[in-house]
């Protein structure tokens, strides 16, 4: 239980971490914007590498949310279908929706890394500003990495399910020990 426990406040620490990147991310875009506004308004010139660096953090931050969004169980459900089922069929209906996940999740992974390599291996740059591409492509991985952490961890009953009281009723109590 100790393990557990360890690996859960792990995988909290590392989502933390990705979201606080993810927040600096957010924060930069709007300081980039703003000071290219302040520019064109105030020297008639903006900053050249705004679009660029911009799209750049817009993509970073949205996959570094992911493990966190992922650890507190945040992701658009289907409530049609989600609410209907309770007890047994809910815990069922939960396992289903973890399996599915790390597939789609495991999928992605597999089809970001030889993207990421073919940037890599030839430091392909952006058209503007140049700043080296594989750098940025590795978060996309990585976060997969961590998610897929996450709901195996989920699926072991490391970490809770999620915040969804139906779905917390219906599945066996965490053991509070951990």
């Amino acid at each position: 239980m100790a393990l557990q426990k360890k690996i859960a406040k792990g995988l909290e620490k590392l989502a933390l971490s990705c979201v606080i990147a993810s927040a600096l991310g957010m924060f930069a875009i709007v300081a980039l914007i703003v000071t290219s506004v302040l520019m064109r308004k105030f020297a008639n010139t903006p900053l050249h590498i705004t679009e660029e660096v911009v799209g750049l953090l817009l993509s970073v931050s949205l996959f570094l949310g992911l493990p966190m969004v992922t650890l507190q169980a945040k992701h658009v459900r289907v409530s049609l279908i989600a609410d209907r089922f309770h007890g047994q069929q809910g815990k069922a209906l939960n396992l289903i929706a973890l399996i599915i996940a790390i597939v789609f999740f495991g999928w992605l992974l597999v089809e970001t890394i030889p993207w990421f390599e073919f940037a890599f291996k030839r430091s392909i740059k952006t058209e503007t500003a140049r700043i080296l591409l594989y750098p940025w492509m590795a978060m996309m991985p990585l976060a997969f990495i961590i998610t897929l952490f996450i709901l195996t961890a989920r699926l072991f009953g490391i970490i809770p399910h999620g915040q969804d009281p139906k779905i917390e009723a219906a599945l066996p109590p965490m053991d509070e020990a951990k």
